[in-house]
């Protein structure tokens, strides 16, 4: 699976989606911009887009929620790694109320990483952020080496975020 993802307006990136009602597209709005997703099988109908493949995932994505990019940086000698740690995750997001979908997508074109999820509303992310299954999944794994961890990441991690428009605004 691919997912594709470019920004421009918001009339434009509707417009976009409407015109290939096929395809799964989700538009939504960030604090000054606008962003299209494209999840595809195929190849993307956008010129110049930010190209990822998911690595995994869970859930649809739906028009409604609310969206956490978490961006990663990761050197080429730790991609290995961070795949395997979400590989083998624990799952737990999945049962937190207010999820709605979880993609790990892997750069075709730079070195950041996506860890994207949505949620029905911000409070629900909040929420999984103060769990006890938050502190589980960001925790060291038990039986893990105590020896010093080798540095994966290639540049600061960072967050954006992203509201689905109601259609009726």
């Amino acid at each position: 699976m691919n997912l594709f993802m470019t920004t421009g307006t918001y009339e434009y990136m509707k417009n976009m989606r409407d015109k290939h009602p096929q395809e799964n597209m989700v538009v939504m709005q960030g604090e000054d911009t606008t962003l299209i997703l494209h999840e595809t099988e195929g190849k993307s109908i956008f010129q110049t887009p930010r190209r990822y493949e998911v690595v995994d995932g869970t859930g649809e994505f739906k028009e409604k929620g609310f969206f956490v990019f978490n961006n990663i940086p990761v050197t080429e000698e730790g991609r290995p790694i961070f795949e395997h740690r979400f590989k083998n995750r624990a799952g737990a997001i999945e049962n937190e109320p207010g999820y709605v979908a979880f993609r790990v997508l892997r750069p075709l074109d730079s070195d950041t990483y996506v860890v994207l999820t949505e949620w029905e509303s911000p409070v629900y992310f909040e929420k999984w952020k103060e769990s006890q299954a938050f502190s589980k999944a960001h925790s060291k794994p038990e039986g893990a080496p105590q020896s010093k961890p080798v540095n994966i990441f290639s540049g600061s991690s960072y967050v954006t975020t992203y509201q689905a428009k109601p259609e009726d605004e």
